[in-house]
């Protein structure tokens, strides 16, 4: 059972499916999230939506096959788990009502291909991203991500019941099951406490009438995503848009893998492993963009669950992969797997995301305390958390700016870490 624990080794299909459907539990929501968001600010029809959730998933799955695998140099090879990203929803909040879903598909198409290119060039331009800038924006990815896990523990933004006591019950007995299990389990089996709090806290939804079953009643058996179901539009105003953000979301891949080494492989990732994981992200996006869904990326949640088990087994994460896939062409499994409550998802990522936060802050000594150093994270995080949090300080620049900008401390801690490390000298 110790090959769970090591990048390569064979695994029995029924012991791995349970540690495999628990990175599947931990980013589900995560993942269906910002497809949710984006169709009902384009204004997607509820068919249109189900499509694009069912796509969604099969194409998380296909990225993570190809990033625990890879194919050429395509893929990093380690324990990646692939998903719809939330750094493009406020940029598609933007672009989508402004000229339409399908100048969203259009520039995601050219965005693919643009990260998929960084990933391959990655070796000249990485350069300028230094271990304490990846420290900084690992720590910024664990802080942006407290307020996410805190929404879902409340019942998920926009709820019509958000904090309300049975959420926080809900929140409540699953984090507090994770934590015992951990604390109590023996062996491998402290490895599933996130499984276990998510099966225990949705059982007490059930008895708790918070679980909506009534979207089963009306599914097919199997269904497949189109090609092409959107006919692609080319603006250019959305596709520089768009491409900025890519940038920002190929440093937080960088930031995840090199997260994921640290923490769980003890040890920096190779240009080989950033260059995959990049071009992976890329290529993968404008896949999805084809079948008429949104950009693919690295899910930091999986990197904290990673940190939490050490469950690294390529084959066993595989398997939540196939759960995935799985999942989209049998709409019925994702239907039962979407009726996972907010509050109870919220439970587990709590302590999920504050894994992130201390995997950033050792990233951060790791690189040593010089004045340097200490000048970089300080300020880049202090203005990149500090300013976003009043994000009325960016009234003054183009929509566009704001739209990048003003709420995503991930980009601006990115580029304030960058500028300071180009600008300030190396030497006293």
């Amino acid at each position: 059972m110790d090959n769970i624990y090591t990048l390569d080794g064979k695994v029995p299909l029924l012991k791995s499916i349970p540690f495999g459907l628990q990175h599947v539990l931990a980013m589900f929501v995560a993942n269906i999230a910002p497809v949710m968001i984006v169709a009902g600010a384009c204004g997607l029809s509820t068919k249109e939506t189900a499509s694009l959730i069912q796509t969604a998933m099969i194409i998380a799955g296909i990225g993570t096959l190809i990033q625990l695998f890879a194919v050429w140099k395509i893929g990093a090879k380690l324990p990646i788990v692939m998903g719809i990203s939330f750094t493009f929803v406020s940029v598609f909040c933007y672009v989508g009502p402004q000229w339409g879903y399908e100048a969203i598909i259009g520039a995601v198409i050219v965005g693919g291909i643009f990260e998929s290119l960084l990933g391959f060039f990655a070796k000249y331009w990485t350069k300028i991203i230094s271990p304490i800038v990846s420290a900084c924006v690992v720590t910024a990815i664990g802080f942006s991500l407290l307020s996410v896990g805190a929404n879902s523990f409340a019942g998920g933004s926009g709820a019509s019941d958000f904090g309300s006591g049975q959420n926080w019950i809900l929140g409540s007995i699953t984090l507090v099951c994770c934590i015992c299990f951990n604390i109590f389990a023996k062996g491998h089996l402290k490895q599933l406490s996130v499984l276990f709090g998510l099966v225990v806290g949705y059982i007490a939804a059930l008895f708790m009438g918070k679980v909506d079953l009534s979207s089963l009643e009306s599914i097919s058996f199997i269904s497949l995503p189109q090609i092409m179901p959107y006919k692609p539009v080319f603006n250019l105003s959305a596709i520089v848009s768009v491409a900025m953000i890519f940038l920002v979301s190929a440093t937080e891949t960088i930031g995840d893998t090199t997260a994921m080494t640290n923490t769980v492989l003890n040890r920096e990732p190779s240009k080989k492993e950033i260059s995959g994981s990049l071009t992976c992200d890329g290529i993968i996006s404008s896949l999805s963009a084809c079948l008429g869904c949104m950009p693919i990326t690295s899910f930091s949640q999986n990197v904290g669950l990673l940190a939490m088990t050490k469950v690294i087994n390529r084959v066993t994460i595989a398997t939540g992969a196939g759960i995935l896939i799985l999942a989209g062409i049998f709409p019925a499994i994702g239907a039962v797997l979407a009726t996972l409550p907010e509050a109870v998802l919220g439970g587990c990522t709590i302590m999920m995301f504050g894994n992130i936060v201390i995997s950033g802050l050792r990233m951060i000594g790791s690189c040593g305390y010089t004045q340097r150093n200490i000048t970089i994270a300080a300020l880049s995080l202090s203005i990149g958390l500090g300013f976003t949090q009043v994000p009325e300080m960016f009234n003054i620049f183009p929509d566009i700016i704001q739209t990048i900008f003003a709420e995503n401390c991930v980009a601006v801690v990115f580029l304030s870490a960058i500028i300071m490390n180009l600008v300030m000298p190396k030497e006293k």
